[in-house]
């Protein structure tokens, strides 16, 4: 059973870092794309930072320079390093995978579906 559980959110004042991180089940994390993505109230969802299987990594402009997106196969666990938070990026964030575990419409970043994501963790940036 394919399933991704994120934590690692919470509130924290603009300038500071949060990590999160997102143990997934019943897949091999090393052998698919994953992604983590947000949502805030009221705006479209986003997806944020991609890793491919090669490694290889894809931000997006918005966070850029301030967010580290990585895996430890070992550990099946996918992360997301976020520094000089600011207000903008208070959303709840999910991490995804390709893999199907949820009938519902797919979510897309660089054009690409992912059909399996968790509840999500909230990150909350104050001023």
């Amino acid at each position: 059973q394919v399933q991704l559980v994120e934590s690692g959110g919470g509130s924290v004042q603009a300038g500071g870092s949060l990590r999160l991180s997102c143990a997934t089940s019943g897949y091999s994390i090393n052998r698919v794309y994953m992604a983590w993505f947000r949502q805030a109230p009221g705006k479209e969802r986003e997806g944020v930072a991609v890793i491919e299987s090669s490694g290889s990594v894809t931000y997006s402009d918005s966070v850029k320079g301030r967010f580290t997106i990585s895996r430890d196969n070992a550990k099946k666990s996918l992360y997301l390093q976020m520094n000089s938070l600011n207000p903008e990026d208070t959303a709840m964030y999910y991490c995804a995978t390709s893999v199907l575990c949820r009938y519902s419409p797919a979510w897309y970043a660089l054009g690409r579906p992912y059909r399996c994501w968790g509840q999500g963790t909230q990150v909350t940036v104050s001023s």
